[in-house]
């Protein structure tokens, strides 16, 4: 199992389109993954589960992956979150 803290730098934080992005590029790998805030844990592979921890700029998540391609999974998702995060 990996987990690694990640802080939100957009200034719109989590909202739909980088919602799906994560959960699209989550749903590639056979890990369980999952993105918690505030003792709030939800599903990755789900949009309206990002969405609903309301990840605002400046706020931390904590991503957990755990499986076979956990290590594949975790740098994926994290060049996804920034990626996704410069750009706004």
């Amino acid at each position: 199992m990996i987990k690694e803290e990640i802080e939100i730098k957009n200034r719109l934080g989590i909202h739909a389109r980088p919602a799906a992005m994560l959960a699209q590029e989550a749903g590639k790998y056979q890990s369980d993954i999952f993105i918690a805030k505030e003792g709030m844990e939800v599903n990755a592979k789900s949009i309206m589960g990002i969405m609903m921890i309301a990840a605002e700029q400046g706020s931390r998540v904590q991503l957990t992956v755990q499986g076979a391609d956990e290590q594949e999974a975790m740098a994926s998702l994290k060049d996804v979150f920034n990626k996704i995060f410069e750009e706004e």
